[in-house]
C-alpha cells in the first residue's frame, strides 16, 4: 500500500472517530445521569431514529467484512449467513419486539423477573447476556485488527493487537461517557455510512459487468477453481455428514439467535411505546434486508474481481476482501480513485465496528449493573449507584473482549458471530418465550433454561475442532476435539428448552396465575408498561 493511500485512510479513520467523540461530548453535557437516561436514551427515539440505530448495531463487521468474505471463498454456502441473519429478523418481529417493549424496562432480564423470584432469575439471564456480549464483542475485535493490518500494509501481529486495543479504548469511552443517547446517534450515522458505501460498491461491480448477474456469477465460478460447484450448496457444508449437520447448525443459531442478543432487545427500550418498537423493528428489517441483497453482489464480485486465491492471500478468513474489491474497482493500488475508494470502504468499516462495539458494550455493562450488582447487593444495600457501575464495567468488559480479541485474531469475524448467536438462541430465547408464554413456568424453570442452553454451548465449543485439532483452530498445536461440530447449535438449543422444561414440572413452587395474567395483559397491550 502507497504512503498516500495510508494517510488518507488514516485521515478518514479519524474523521469519523472526532466527531463519534463529538456526539458523545455534546450528549454527555445534556444528559441527567438517570439510569432511564443512561441505558435508554430517555425513551425518546422515534421509530425511524430507532430502525437506523438497530440497522446499524446489527450491520456488523461480521456482515460487511466476514460474511462477502465467506462468499468470495466458498460461494453459495457462504450466503447461508445471509439469509440466517435476515430471517432471524421475522422471529424479531412476530415473537420479541413489542411483547419485550412491554414487559421490560432495561434488560432481559426485566422482562423474565416480571413473574419469577427476582435474585436467581437476575443473576442467571445477566450472566447469560454478558457471556453473549463478549462473544460478539471478540468477533468487532477480530474485524479491527484485520482492517487496520490491511491499511498499514503490514501482517506483524503487533500492529493487530494495537489495533483491538484502540478499538477496545474507544468503546469503553462511548459508553461510559455518553450512555444510550451518544450510542444511538453513532449507530445512525454509522447506518447512514454504511448503506451508502455498500450502494456505491454494489453499482460499481454491476457496472464492472454492464449488468449482467449471470456473467458476474459465472466469472466467479470460473475464477473460484471450482467451477459451477462454487454456485451449488456443499462446497463448505456439504463433503460429509458431519458438515451438513454443522450447516443445520449454523442455520438454526441464526435464525432464533438474533431475539436473544441482548444489544437488540436492550434497542427496543429505547422508544416510548409498544407500536413504536415494532415500527422500529419494521425499519430495520427494510434495512438490513436491502444491505444483505447487496452482500451478495460484493461477494461474488470479490471473487469474480480479485479471485479467491488473492482474497485469502490479504487475509486466510477473508475478513478483508471487501476492502481490496474496493481498491480494485477504483483503479489499483497505484490509482487515485482506488486510494480514495479504499480510504473511504476501509474507513465505513472501522466505523461500523466502533458503533457496534458500542451497542454491546452498553447492553453487557447494563447486564452487570442493573441485574448482577443490584441483585447481589440488594439485601446489603447498593454502595454506588447502577450508572456508575455500569460506567465501570464497561471497562472491565473491554479489558476481556480485548484479552479474547487478540486470542481469535486468525478466526473469520462471521464464523465468531455464529458462535454468539448460538450461545443467544441456547440460553436467551428459551427463558424469554417460556416466560412469555408458557403460565406454567417457574423460578426453577427460568434459572435452569439458561444455565441448560448457556453451559452445554460453552462447553461444546471448548471441545469443538473451533479450539483445538485442526490447523485453524485457536489452539493448533494440542488436540482435545471431542464434539465434531463446529457450532453447537444443533445440541445446545433444544437442551435449554429441555431444561426449561424439566426445571419447571420438577419444580415445587406453584406458579402465580396473578402475575402471569398481569404480564400477559401486559405484553398484549402495554397497559402498565413503563
Amino acid at each position: 500500500m502507497t504512503a498516500d493511500h495510508q494517510t488518507l485512510a488514516l485521515l478518514l479513520f479519524s474523521g469519523f472517530v472526532a466527531v463519534t467523540l463529538g456526539i458523545t461530548t455534546w450528549v454527555s453535557r445534556r444528559r441527567h445521569g438517570s439510569a432511564e437516561e443512561f441505558y435508554a436514551g430517555g425513551r425518546l427515539f422515534s421509530p425511524m431514529e430507532n430502525g437506523f440505530a438497530i440497522a446499524g448495531d446489527y450491520m456488523s463487521a461480521a456482515s460487511f467484512l466476514g460474511v462477502t468474505g465467506l462468499i468470495a471463498l466458498y460461494g453459495y454456502d457462504g450466503m447461508l449467513y445471509v439469509v440466517g441473519f435476515l430471517v432471524a429478523w421475522l422471529v424479531v418481529l412476530f415473537l420479541v419486539a413489542e411483547l419485550v417493549r412491554n414487559c421490560g424496562r432495561f434488560t432481559l432480564a426485566d422482562v423474565v423477573a416480571a413473574r419469577m423470584s427476582e435474585r436467581p432469575v437476575r443473576i442467571a439471564a445477566g450472566t447469560s447476556s454478558v457471556t453473549v456480549s463478549v462473544l460478539y464483542l471478540v468477533a468487532q475485535m477480530v474485524g479491527a485488527g484485520s482492517l487496520v493490518a490491511l491499511l498499514l500494509g503490514r501482517t506483524s501481529r503487533v500492529d493487530q493487537a494495537w489495533a483491538v486495543i484502540g478499538v477496545g479504548a474507544l468503546m469503553v469511552i462511548y459508553v461510559s461517557v455518553g450512555g444510550m443517547r451518544a450510542t444511538t446517534w453513532i449507530q445512525i450515522v454509522k447506518a447512514v455510512l454504511l448503506l451508502s458505501g455498500t450502494i456505491a460498491l454494489t453499482v460499481l461491480v454491476l457496472l464492472r459487468f454492464h449488468g449482467d448477474v449471470d456473467r458476474l456469477l459465472l466469472t466467479a465460478a470460473d475464477r473460484s477453481g471450482h467451477g459451477r460447484a462454487f454456485l451449488a450448496p456443499g462446497l463448505k457444508y456439504g463433503g460429509t455428514w458431519t458438515a451438513r449437520i454443522d450447516f443445520i447448525s449454523l442455520g438454526l443459531a441464526l435464525v432464533l439467535g438474533t431475539a436473544g442478543l441482548p444489544h437488540i432487545l436492550s434497542r427496543f427500550f429505547t422508544v416510548p411505546t409498544a407500536r413504536a418498537a415494532r415500527r422500529s423493528a419494521v425499519w430495520s428489517i427494510g434495512l438490513i434486508g436491502g444491505f444483505y441483497l447487496m452482500t451478495i453482489v460484493l461477494g461474488f464480485g470479490a471473487a469474480a474481481v480479485l479471485g479467491p486465491q488473492t482474497v485469502r492471500g490479504s487475509n486466510a478468513a477473508g475478513n478483508t476482501a471487501v476492502p481490496l474489491l474496493a481498491l480494485d474497482l477504483g483503479g489499483g493500488a497505484d490509482s487515485t480513485g482506488g486510494t480514495v475508494l479504499f480510504s473511504v470502504v476501509a474507513a465505513v468499516a472501522f466505523a461500523t465496528i466502533l458503533a457496534v462495539v458500542a451497542g454491546i458494550t452498553l447492553a453487557s455493562s447494563a447486564s452487570v449493573a442493573h441485574d448482577l450488582y443490584a441483585s447481589l447487593r440488594r439485601s446489603r444495600g447498593k454502595v454506588r449507584s447502577e450508572v456508575a457501575v455500569a460506567r465501570w464495567a464497561a471497562v472491565g468488559i473491554g479489558v476481556v473482549a480485548i484479552a479474547l480479541g487478540l486470542l481469535a485474531r486468525d478466526l473469520n469475524v462471521a464464523f465468531l458471530v455464529g458462535l454468539a448467536f448460538a450461545v443467544a438462541a441456547s440460553a436467551n430465547l428459551p427463558v424469554l418465550l417460556y416466560s412469555l408464554f408458557w403460565r406454567g413456568f417457574t423460578t426453577r424453570g427460568a434459572v435452569w433454561a439458561v444455565y441448560g442452553g448457556l453451559i452445554p454451548a460453552l462447553g461444546l465449543v471448548l471441545l469443538s475442532p473451533v479450539v483445538s485439532g485442526s490447523p485453524t483452530s485457536l489452539f493448533p498445536d494440542v488436540d482435545f476435539q471431542y464434539f465434531p461440530l463446529q457450532n453447537p447449535g444443533i445440541v445446545s438449543v433444544p437442551l435449554g428448552f429441555l431444561a426449561g422444561w424439566l426445571g419447571t414440572v420438577t419444580s415445587g413452587e406453584v406458579p402465580d396465575e396473578a402475575k402471569y395474567a398481569e404480564t400477559e395483559v401486559r405484553s398484549l397491550t402495554g397497559a402498565g408498561a413503563v
